[in-house]
Parts: C-alpha cells; sequence; structure tokens
C-alpha cells in the first residue's frame, strides 16, 4: 500500500530507528525486544507519556513511531497532533491500541497517524508493520476503518462539505473506492486494467486533490466528506 514518500521511507540499507510510546513499561519491554530482534531495526528511545513521547521524537527524530492511545499529561492523539504538526519531516506514526473500535483510533487516523496495530496482534505483525509504514506505506484495514467511520459518523450531524470530491476525475473516484477497500497499488491496476505506472499515478492525483498525506488521511478523507458511505 504505497503512500507519498517521506521520512518514513527510509534509504535501503538503513536501520528503521524506532520510538516506543507506552506508559506501561512491561508493554515498551515486549515491544522492544522483538523489534531489536530483527536485523535493520533499531529501537532508539522510549516514553512512558504523551508529552514525553513528543519531546523524545523531537529529540531523536526516529522513522517510526509506536504510540498508545491511552497515556498520561497528553494522549496519544494530541502527542501525534503535536508531532505531525511541528516537524517538518515528521516521522510515521502507528497508533498501537487494545481495541480496534475505540473511537480514539479512529480519532488518531483523522489527527495523521499511518495506521493502527493491536497490542494482541502476533510479533511478525508488528514487524511488518513497521517496514511497511517506513518505506511509506500506510497500514490500512479497510473492514475496521470502515466500521470506525460508521461510529464516528453517529457523532455528528452530517458530512462536512468537501470541494475536492468535485475535482476527482471519474477514473480517480474509482481509485479512491479501491484504496478504501484496502487494494494496493498493483491490485488497483489489475482491476482498472491500467499499467502499474498509471495506477501510482492515479494514487498520486487523488492524494493531492484530498490533500492527504498518505492513503489512510485520503480513505478518512472520503468517509469524512460522505463520498464514501460506511455500511
Amino acid at each position: 500500500m504505497s503512500g507519498t514518500p517521506d521520512r518514513g521511507a527510509v534509504a535501503s540499507g538503513a536501520s528503521v530507528r524506532v520510538v516506543l510510546a507506552d506508559d506501561e513499561e512491561m508493554v515498551r519491554t515486549a515491544l522492544r525486544a522483538i523489534l531489536d530482534a530483527e536485523e535493520g531495526i533499531e529501537v532508539v528511545g522510549e516514553a512512558a507519556t504523551g508529552a514525553e513521547a513528543v519531546s523524545v521524537v523531537r529529540a531523536l527524530r526516529p522513522d517510526v513511531v509506536l504510540m498508545d492511545v491511552r497515556m498520561p499529561e497528553i494522549d496519544g492523539i494530541r502527542a501525534t497532533e503535536q508531532i505531525l504538526a511541528t516537524l517538518e519531516d515528521p516521522p510515521r506514526i502507528v497508533v498501537v491500541t487494545t481495541f480496534e473500535n475505540d473511537a480514539y483510533v479512529y480519532d488518531a487516523l483523522h489527527a495523521g497517524a499511518a495506521g493502527f496495530l493491536l497490542k494482541r496482534s502476533a510479533a511478525e505483525e508488528l514487524v511488518q508493520a513497521v517496514r511497511l509504514v517506513a518505506c511509506g506505506d500506510s497500514l490500512l484495514y479497510p473492514a475496521a476503518v470502515r466500521t470506525l467511520a460508521a461510529g464516528h459518523a453517529g457523532r455528528r450531524a452530517a458530512p462536512a462539505p468537501a470541494p475536492w470530491v468535485a475535482r476527482l476525475t471519474g477514473r480517480e473516484a474509482d481509485v479512491l473506492r479501491l484504496m478504501a477497500a484496502g487494494l494496493t497499488n498493483a491490485e488497483i491496476a489489475g482491476r482498472l486494467a491500467v499499467g502499474p505506472a498509471t495506477a501510482k499515478t492515479h494514487v498520486a492525483a487523488v492524494l493531492a486533490k484530498t490533500g492527504a498525506r498518505d492513503r489512510t488521511q485520503a480513505v478518512i478523507a472520503a468517509y469524512e466528506s460522505g463520498f464514501i458511505t460506511p455500511g
């Protein structure tokens, strides 16, 4: 699942530098043990509060942050917002949560997180998630995001108007729907019977028109605008 390159697009051969932010020391210890055992991944720092996470990330400039949602001082959502708003070249942030249908998760994705991961995920899923977002991809779980979007829609009166919807071409609209379904660029190319480069161009155009940082943000925008309705 390709997104726009940024600090998360780690150069070939470079280690992925990770910061762990969780108020439970046992959780941080377990995550560190898993990641430090992997070649090409290095845990460079830890934080026990949201405020500390912001400070540690600013000081160490990691490639990826694994961010707990609920932490003291400021939560993972506010910490995500502050990191993305104040750093010119911010890391990719993955929200680590206990419950995938938690409203906090949707809010974190809306704030700019590249995706989320359940605390009960297997070690290999954790490692894959770090590698994916480090390469500029997004962790998008279509069914879970659809459920979260449906719950979020229930908290507001009507979708916010979005001028970008009218600027999408018919093909770009199709591409956004396929992105929301979780298709990769290669799968989009196959579904639309176009070349991979063409699919990549369409995805880039969708990101530009929606003003999204990555695929996750584009899909969130699609639900928020009412372009895609959960169900």
